[in-house]
């Protein structure tokens, strides 16, 4: 039995990553800011819940004793690059052996997008630690489709995107397993780059013609500008949503987000979630 951190630890995939790790027998410390429904639903599961901030080392430290690794993982708001810095010298001064991050697919020196630069920014300080780190260069999520499951309800496929960009998108659960099988095997993986990618490439236009045939009513593709995409999820209080949408519809424009990647298939050694799978299992939000 080894001792994890979980960052973003209620986020979508934070939350299936403790819930993994538990069900292995191991012991989980769940980072939140604060306690709430779903902390509490960790701990009736067997988590131990630490509050704190991730911008504050002290939080972070009294976090990091007698773990063995460390998921992290931090949001699309300012402050990555900082909370990276803490992280890696509190993980430094507890001797931690695995760090797992999660990137962007598109994670590069000179990306457009701030929150992808931060990103990558990350991975340097990370890599210069000395701690092995394995850098999960993640695709989208599935689960967006579930930010926008009101307008799917109205049979609205609503997205910022253009409708023949081509991504290939993973659902949470199978990132999960990718965490969980490196922080468990870290000998395996040590310091290393994982570009974590679904099974099936998509262009959003497929994807709202699969959402169609799986929920059996018509769903219409709809393009808006990034600035109205972030207000309709409610997410335009904070401009770190918008200014990384306006980049990475050219990041797909670019074809930065195309291409199936089987190390997630490999390294959990199982099928992953094909878009009808996943838009089946979350069809009481959908449909």
């Amino acid at each position: 039995m080894k001792k994890f951190l979980v960052t973003g630890s209620t986020g979508v995939t934070g939350t299936p990553t403790v819930r993994l790790l538990l069900e292995n027998g191991h012991k989980v410390m769940a980072f939140v800011r604060r306690e709430d429904d779903r902390s509490e639903a960790m701990k009736e599961l067997g988590a131990e819940i630490v509050t704190g901030d991730m911008l504050q080392i002290e939080d972070v430290r009294r976090a990091m004793k007698g773990v063995d690794g460390v998921y992290f993982c931090y949001p699309l708001t300012q402050g990555a690059v900082e909370a990276t810095a803490i992280l890696a010298q509190a993980a430094t001064e507890h001797s931690v052996k695995q760090i797992v991050y999660m990137s962007h697919r598109q994670s590069r020196p000179h990306a457009r997008s701030p929150a992808t630069m931060s990103h990558w920014l990350s991975e340097q300080i990370l890599d210069r630690s000395g701690i092995p780190t394995a850098h999960l260069r993640v695709n989208f999520f599935a689960e967006w489709m579930l930010y926008t499951a009101a307008e799917i309800r109205a049979g609205r496929y609503l997205t910022p995107f253009d409708p023949e960009s081509r991504f290939v998108p993973i659902a949470a659960v199978d990132i999960a397993r990718v965490v969980g099988k490196i922080l468990e095997n870290p000998e395996a993986f040590g310091r290393t780059i994982i570009p974590v990618t679904g099974s099936v490439e998509v262009s959003h236009i497929e994807l709202t013609g699969i959402l169609a045939r799986t929920l059996g009513k018509e769903i219409r593709f709809e393009q808006v500008s990034p600035d109205e995409f972030v207000k309709a999820i409610g997410l335009d209080g904070d401009p770190s949503f918008a200014a990384h949408f306006k980049a990475v519809k050219v990041d797909q424009q670019e074809q930065l987000l195309a291409g199936v990647d089987k190390s997630a298939a490999e390294i959990v050694g199982q099928p992953l979630t094909t878009p009808e799978q996943f838009i089946e299992e979350h069809r009481h939000l959908l449909a």
